[in-house]
């Protein structure tokens, strides 16, 4: 749990909130939360966390745009399935007995039919029907986490047939677009409905590789590029889609989201500083195609697929775009 407090406050700070005065409402030491056998965070510490994280920011959606943005191997325990797993299946049921690693709160079962399989998530004590804010928010972080580590143990961008939940939600469209399924109320349930045929797919292990090489780069790039720590909108854009690039670029309806902002709001702001939303993202994308190609470690297909293109061609014409090169012609340079 506190690894999820980290990565939240972490969030917090990216979204324009002072981690101390967050930590401070919170009543969390984050000097002693950082240190390796720092007790555990309570659950009203936990509830008071996303309560005034949703209040500074603004964002009555705070804890699901959390969700969408966060890295789950920052979560530690991605490494730990990918390298005990061959299939997507047993990677599933392999982060079935790792969810306890991160919360006590909630556990996790698989059921499986010829059609389908379900993943479902389910409060440890206490009614599903009745869940607190912050029981609430940690299985919908469960859940969109899932759906981004079957995405990306494929390295493709996977929908599922159904999202359940027990109540109504807020805003549809906001939880459409960050579950990628239109979610459906259902009393008693949390739970994520895939095509059966991804079970025994098998998973691309240099994924999480590329995801570690990538954790490290955002490391690098915070110290060589002292020119980004300005914070104004268009910077703020940059370092954001550059820490969470995992699986490619979010859409300028992503980030506007994560923004508290419009598309249309975001789009006018970042024109006022003299730059488009799309400038921003291909010179991210620039950056790490760069990188990921220099380390002569990765295929093509592989860094074109993390940079969200579907196909070679679509970025080799991007890459021809930026360097006056092919990939392969910079391969060999």
């Amino acid at each position: 749990m506190n690894q999820i407090v980290l990565a939240v406050i972490a969030y917090a700070v990216q979204r324009d909130i002072d981690a101390a005065k967050l930590c401070q409402l919170a009543g969390i030491n984050l000097t002693a939360l950082k240190k390796t056998d720092a007790p555990p965070v309570t659950q009203q510490q936990l509830d008071a966390l996303w309560l005034h994280g949703t209040q500074l920011s603004g964002d009555p959606l705070f804890g699901l745009h959390f969700a969408a943005s966060v890295q789950p191997a920052a979560l530690g325990v991605v490494g730990q399935i990918v390298q005990t797993s061959a299939t997507v299946g047993e990677a599933l049921t392999h982060a079935v007995a790792l969810a306890r690693q991160l919360t006590e709160q909630c556990r996790m079962e698989i059921a499986r039919n010829s059609k389908n399989f379900t993943v479902r998530f389910m409060p440890a004590t206490g009614d599903v029907n009745a869940p607190t804010a912050a029981f609430r928010t940690l299985v919908e972080l469960f859940m969109v986490i899932t759906i981004h580590e079957v995405s990306g143990l494929m390295l493709a961008k996977i929908a599922p047939l159904t999202v359940r939940l027990p109540y109504n939600v807020p805003d549809v469209a906001a939880y459409e677009q960050i579950f990628r399924c239109r979610p459906t109320k259902r009393a008693g349930e949390y739970a994520l409905v895939f095509d059966a045929h991804y079970w025994d797919e098998p998973i691309l292990t240099a994924n999480y590789e590329l995801q570690t090489m990538l954790l490290k780069k955002v490391a690098a790039m915070t110290q060589q590029e002292p020119a980004k720590t300005v914070n104004n909108l268009q910077t703020r854009v940059y370092n954001y889609l550059l820490a969470n690039s995992y699986l490619g670029i979010i859409s300028l309806e992503e980030m506007a989201a994560n923004f508290n902002l419009s598309p249309r709001s975001l789009q006018r702001k970042l024109k006022e500083e003299g730059v488009k939303y799309q400038e921003i993202a291909d010179a991210v994308r620039k950056s790490l195609a760069l990188y990921y190609i220099s380390s002569g470690s990765y295929q093509l297909k592989d860094i074109s697929y993390m940079l969200g293109y579907n196909e070679l061609s679509a970025f080799t014409r991007a890459f021809r775009r930026w360097t006056g090169s092919s990939p392969l012609q910079y391969q060999s340079l």
